[in-house]
């Protein structure tokens, strides 16, 4: 499991002004960003409105995040606020799956609990239910003049509904739930068990998002590695063919829907199990971009035995040793967890030896936290939390070594940039990203201004430019 920092969105108003507006505000992850595309592609089919603001809403949608504390304490406040502002609040997301501390008053849900004006609390992945609570609430007033007019229809509104990311990149969610049942982690108490979508479908949304103008897919699920294990590997169809239902199948035909395009595909949280090596040559082919986001944890056998994670972790340096002899540009990012509970000082160098031995390319940490709901909580040997947040801070430091050392390395190299911001069109420079960097977890490639005065930078557009100098966890380049 990977954890990312909550993020808010807020929609602008449409057009049409006769029928209800609907505040929205998105935290979480991108697989919590992509339910909320999903909820607003269907406001917008049934004829809603959005609203930018709280007070010019008739009711609002919060769509939360609930697996650390952080992220818990920003949803209940963002819930706050809107309640304050606008009074007509329904919670949707993973804070809404999340049991309270007891079943008194709220029926154990915490939402309810902490918040009980909120007009309705559903779990995540529930369209229809968040749906069902608008129309409740916020019924569209009927006009028998346009209502049975359709739609005009648009490559953004009818093939692709809502995306709440730039236009030139998106998320896939090829799979909802997990099958995994790691110590510190409660998603799948939230999300459920892992339900695959079928691969035609996926293929189907691929193809219109690259048809849409979409230059980068970002692969997302609870875990990738795991697609179409709940089927049992099923046989699909795409394009009147067979295709099976599970990683390597769909990395190739995703790597061939991008091809003509001249696309990138982006896989995320993908664990290291050994059959995620015969997706290596595909890297090496271009086919899809050397990058692996692979959610290790740890590394010493002991600890990741006591988080119950899978893919015989005690592996894995040789694993991604294999991987760089296969795809020596494959770049590798995970997350990590120090001061988990029984953690020795041993089994914490270990770590370390480990981050130095690896060079993982990009590395996030968090000093642990109990997650109500996880049963790490009742492991022996917590440890107490400035110790916790000192080991977090050491992880951090070698990690950020070691990505500044291989980010140096880059200086002089030539590398194709996707320009995410380019102000007068390039000529105060701007700033994109290289296939090592993904979109608000990684560093960024910073522009200079071009040096021919003729040459210009387009948001969404590739660029080619060289290596000039590295700047903390990002680099700068020139582009030509």
């Amino acid at each position: 499991m990977t954890i990312e920092a909550p993020r808010a969105v807020a929609l602008s108003d449409s057009a049409t002004p006769r029928a209800p507006k609907i505040g929205f505000v998105s935290l979480g992850c991108p697989k919590a960003l992509t339910d909320s595309e999903l909820i607003l592609t269907q406001l917008r089919a049934e004829g809603y409105e959005t609203s930018k603001t709280y007070a010019g809403a008739d009711l609002v949608i919060v769509n939360t995040c609930g697996f650390i504390d952080d992220a818990v304490k920003e949803s209940l406040d963002t819930i706050g606020e809107a309640l304050a502002e606008n009074g007509k609040v329904i919670v949707t997301g993973c804070l809404g799956a999340k049991g309270g501390k007891d079943t008194g008053e709220g029926g154990g849900n915490l939402v309810r609990q902490m918040h009980p004006s909120v007009l309705a609390v559903t779990g995540p992945h529930a369209t229809h239910e968040v749906m069902d609570a608008v129309h409740l609430h916020a019924p569209k007033r009927h006009d028998p003049f346009t209502d049975l007019v359709p739609a005009p229809a648009t490559a953004a509104s009818s093939d692709i509904g809502v995306k709440l990311t730039p236009r030139h990149y998106a998320y896939l969610k090829i799979s909802e739930g997990c099958n995994h049942r790691c110590t510190f982690c409660i998603i799948p108490s939230m999300r459920g068990d892992l339900v695959s979508r079928p691969i035609g479908d996926v293929l189907g949304e691929a193809r219109r998002l690259f048809e849409a103008g979409v230059k980068e897919l970002l692969v997302i699920s609870q875990d990738t590695s795991a697609y179409g294990v709940d089927v049992k590997y099923r046989t699909g169809f795409w394009d009147g063919k067979p295709v099976k239902t599970r990683m390597l199948d769909l990395c190739e035909k995703l790597g061939e829907l991008a091809a003509p395009h001249g696309a990138w595909v982006r896989l995320h949280y993908v664990y290291p199990y050994p059959h995620v090596d015969e997706v290596l040559p595909l890297m090496a082919q271009g086919l899809v971009l050397p990058y692996l986001d692979v959610p290790l944890q740890h590394s010493h056998p002991d600890v990741l035995k006591r988080m119950k994670r899978p893919a015989s972790g005690e592996r894995n340096l040789d694993r991604i040793q294999r991987w760089r002899e296969v795809c020596p540009e494959i770049v590798i990012r995970s997350t990590f967890i120090a001061g988990f509970p029984g953690e020795s000082e041993d089994e914490f160098e270990h770590l370390l030896d480990f981050m130095r031995a690896a060079e993982i390319d990009r590395a996030g940490c968090f000093a642990y936290s109990p997650v109500s709901g996880a049963t790490a909580n009742d492991l022996p040997g917590a440890l107490p939390a400035a110790l916790r947040e000192e080991r977090r801070a050491r992880f951090m430091a070698v990690a950020e070594a070691v990505s500044a050392a291989k980010l140096a390395r880059r200086v002089g190299a030539t590398m194709q940039v996707l320009i995410d911001a380019a102000p007068a069109l390039g000529r105060r420079g701007g700033t994109g990203r290289s296939y090592a960097d993904a979109p608000e977890i990684d560093g960024v490639v910073k522009l200079l201004p071009p040096e021919k005065a003729s040459k210009t930078l387009k948001v969404g557009e590739f660029t080619r430019a060289r290596i000039v100098g590295t700047q903390g966890h990002d680099l700068v380049a020139q582009p030509f």
